[in-house]
């Protein structure tokens, strides 16, 4: 009956001190939360800057979790780039320690009135004050956590003349009392509780009780810091490929300083146990410090690591839909070919025919969504889109690695090709817009009409042939039949002009439903302005900026 009281008491003890915890951690989230996040704004590339703010403000919130969550926030947002993440994600590990620390005090004789902090906080909670009320909370949570520190130490230690479960824990771990067991052990009971903290406080009263050896704690808090990386890993689920990253490197680095750390105290524990117990008194306070000086340790050994880890865990967590992106790249894939300008300028020319076929296509696919709720090829719409923005950007990039090494008359035509990448990444940004707006249609269950059809088929007429002049003017690296395309570009002007007169009068005569009228002025609008951008293209070898600057 004794031992049956002793395990609930210690596990109500244990469900305490987790609540008091999370309690206190809430409260100080609410007192400097933005204060944290304004901080994490000001991280540089300079690393001890990130990991102070990463100690600073998990020591603040009492929560390396939380912190670590909002670095991943930073990260998927591209607030922060992997590296200032990592940086500050190593400092929360820092400043984790001040619980393990605080569970310490349990040992002191003056933790019994730390508990009355439990009631000062219940009674500030009633104030009306924002502020008061999160104080409140903050020294409840103290409370309860010394209040469930002091439960559990009294139920392993049982009374005066029974010791059952100090016996049976001791027998527990006795049999399992391996290095790399226990390490798991704590890796597991972490990932199951979410917290690290709470394993450390639970370890460390163990210790201060005499149902673990100090040895044994060690691997345990060890493991611990191993667990306690599932929640970053949670909060990893479904981001970009940075945040992933950023998760398997704190995975890594934990596995990795906790294994090192393993081996170095592993051959030497009774003397690093003794060491530390002559140094701070007695158990409990000795495997919190040796929590720390891990931490500080090994997290500042780790930083000169970051970036070469980073490009470890860059080949290693790849990005499916960035590889497919690059596969998209058939001539300016192979960076040797800068060494060669004649060459580069070729394949460049070649990568633009190419990203002008596929707005081209894109076109013709946003086209039939738009007129037709055609929406056989409607994902293929959305891949290519991505495929145009990103050869757009892998060309830009390869345009500028290039000026460099060419000479004044390839400069120009340099000059030439930025331009028209430009406007071919908004004739494709135009047939995305006509899929978006097909889907607002098929929601509001709108159609155009016939006759709307037929003046769309004339504006598109119009188009297909100034495509083909503008594709052969980019193939001869020439202006091509520019009088021709100046007259279908005037063409399209005026068919604008007209459609969009004809349809305010079947609006006004009620022969058309108002609710498009929106739809179909948009989408007139949207096809003379890819007429623009073509135009630009074909003119572009005449003047560099083409017959006119569009930037819509």
């Amino acid at each position: 009956m004794e031992l049956a009281n002793s395990i609930i008491a210690l596990l109500i003890g244990a469900a305490v001190f987790i609540v008091g915890m999370n309690l206190m951690s809430s409260g100080l989230k609410k007192s400097t939360g933005k204060g944290i996040k304004k901080l994490f704004k000001k991280t540089q590339n300079n690393p001890l800057a990130g990991m102070g703010i990463g100690a600073a403000a998990t020591a603040l919130i009492q929560s390396s979790a939380a912190t670590s969550v909002m670095a991943i926030g930073f990260i998927a947002t591209g607030a922060m780039t992997v590296y200032q993440g990592v940086t500050v994600i190593l400092g929360a590990y820092i400043g984790t320690t001040v619980t393990g620390l605080l569970a310490s005090l349990s040992s002191f004789n003056f933790s019994n009135y730390l508990v009355l902090l439990a009631v000062l906080g219940v009674v500030m909670m009633f104030f009306k004050k924002e502020k008061i009320k999160n104080i409140g909370e903050i020294f409840t949570g103290l409370g309860l956590l010394f209040f469930g520190l002091v439960t559990m130490s009294g139920a392993i230690k049982g009374t005066a003349d029974s010791h059952e479960l100090l016996d049976g824990l001791g027998n527990i771990f006795t049999a399992v009392n391996f290095p790399l067991l226990l390490l798991l052990i704590g890796a597991i009971f972490t990932a199951l509780v979410q917290s690290s903290s709470a394993t450390s406080g639970i370890v460390i009263v163990l210790v201060g009780s005499g149902a673990i050896t100090l040895e044994s704690g060690f691997y345990l808090v060890l493991g611990a810091t191993i667990g306690t990386v599932i929640t970053t890993m949670l909060a990893s689920i479904g981001g970009n490929i940075n945040v992933k990253r950023t998760a398997w490197m704190c995975l890594f680095i934990r596995i990795l300083t906790a294994l090192i750390a393993m081996a170095i105290v592993w051959p030497l524990e009774h003397y690093i146990a003794q060491g530390l117990t002559t140094a701070f008194s007695n158990t409990e306070l000795a495997l919190a410090m040796f929590l720390v000086i891990y931490n500080v340790v090994f997290m500042f050994a780790v930083l000169p690591l970051i970036k070469p880890i980073e490009k470890l865990f860059t080949k290693l967590v790849k990005d499916k839909d960035e590889e497919k992106k690059q596969k998209s790249l058939k001539y300016i894939g192979n960076r040797l070919l800068l060494a060669t300008p004649s060459a580069a300028i070729i394949a460049v020319k070649n990568e633009i025919i190419d990203m002008f076929n596929l707005a081209k296509e894109n076109f013709d696919r946003g086209y039939q969504e738009m007129v037709y709720q055609d929406k056989s090829e409607e994902k293929l719409l959305v891949e290519i889109e991505d495929v145009i923005d990103y050869k757009n950007n892998a060309i830009t990039q390869y345009l500028i690695q290039l000026t460099n090494k060419v000479d004044n008359e390839d400069k120009t035509l340099i000059g030439i090709y930025f331009h028209v990448i430009n406007d071919i990444e908004r004739i494709g940004d135009h047939a995305y817009n006509f899929y978006e707006n097909s889907l607002k249609m098929e929601e509001n269950e709108l159609q155009y009409s016939d006759t709307a059809k037929g003046e769309f088929e004339q504006m598109y007429e119009v188009i297909k042939q100034m495509m083909e002049i503008a594709m052969t003017s980019l193939e001869n690296g020439a202006s091509y039949e520019t009088d021709e395309l100046e007259m279908y570009e005037d063409k399209m002007d005026k068919l604008k002009a007209a459609f969009s007169t004809a349809h305010y009068n079947r609006i006004v005569t009620n022969t058309c439903h108002v609710e498009l009228s929106p739809f179909y002025s948009t989408f007139v609008s949207e096809l003379e302005r890819v007429a623009d951008h073509l135009m630009n293209i074909g003119y572009s070898f005449i003047n560099p900026t083409g017959d006119e600057i569009i930037n819509n």
